[in-house]
């Protein structure tokens, strides 16, 4: 079993920055996804950046160029850099674990951007 812990979620002016973090209690290398996905107001949960344990990175349309996914693998922790924040980037987001077992969550931390 994997646990997730997300931390850094916040109330930020549009056109900010933060930085939010993913704890996870075993070693991240093995896992062979690790992703963030974002449930805003009203809408379906989407996934928004990832990495796999090799350490390539993939994005959605809508952040790319604005969001960074990185890893350290030493502290297992994965991080999102979300920056030039708008207001659709309102949302609770998740840490995913896409592992041979199952996939695995978080229990989110809010972003909420306002103008």
């Amino acid at each position: 079993q994997v646990r997730l812990v997300e931390s850094g979620g916040g109330l930020v002016q549009a056109g900010g920055s933060l930085t939010l973090s993913c704890a996870a209690s075993v070693s991240i290398f093995s896992i062979k996804h690790m992703r963030w996905f974002r449930r805003a107001p009203g809408k379906k949960r989407e996934l928004v950046a990832g990495i796999t344990n090799g350490g390539t990175t993939n994005y959605a349309d809508s952040v790319k160029g604005r969001y960074t996914i990185s890893r350290d693998i030493a502290k297992n922790m994965v991080y999102l850099r979300v920056s030039d924040l708008k207001r659709e980037d309102t949302a609770v987001y998740y840490c995913n674990a896409e592992t041979n077992l199952g996939d695995y969550w978080g229990q989110g931390t809010q972003v909420t951007v306002s103008s």
